[in-house]
């Protein structure tokens, strides 16, 4: 949350409840909700690094709110996060870990594990469909952040189906 809260700050200072705000128009009701308590501790670190500034601001009606705002070290930092390319392969999988190491344990059958990870899968794909059927049409981050979650379930799905023909082939031989 750290780079996006500094991403939204760079836009213009703001208090932490407008970045809550802010975060959840922007990606919709498909990304995990921002618990404002959260922000408030992250903001809190990034004010601790030097990368944002906060300023209390006085209120007549309501106790003080701080504002905060991006600094230089921030803005680099910032930078730095868009020039850095996103490598995350799946090789530390959990779920391929069960399956793996379920036949030396004896305790899981490997397709059980697979068709209950499909009904996962499956579950979330329908809520998805659902989700993308009632946000906001003119909300084209939200979009494509679930249709990328989709196509990444049909992905892990297919995956499932290779890893289930793999076992059924090996049992076979034996």
């Amino acid at each position: 949350m750290r780079m996006q809260l500094l991403a939204l700050l760079a836009d213009g200072p703001a208090h932490g409840y407008e970045l809550k705000q802010e975060l959840e128009q922007l990606l919709g009701a498909a990304y995990p909700q921002p618990n404002v308590g959260q922000i408030y501790v992250t903001l809190g670190r990034l004010e601790k690094s030097g990368l944002i500034e906060g300023e209390e601001v006085a209120q007549s009606s309501r106790p003080n709110k701080k504002i905060y705002r991006l600094t230089a070290a921030g803005q680099e930092a910032l930078r730095a996060w868009f020039e850095d390319t996103a490598d995350e392969p799946r090789v530390r999988d959990e779920f391929f870990m069960k399956l793996a190491l379920a036949p030396r344990t004896g305790l899981a059958d490997q397709i059980t594990l697979i068709n209950k990870q499909r009904r996962e899968y499956l579950n979330t794909m329908r809520t998805l469909s659902k989700l993308a059927a009632t946000e906001n049409r003119d909300n084209r981050t939200a979009h494509l952040l679930i249709e990328g979650a989709m196509l990444h379930l049909q992905a892990d799905l297919d995956w499932l189906e290779r890893c289930q023909e793999e076992i059924e082939e090996l049992e076979e031989r034996r």
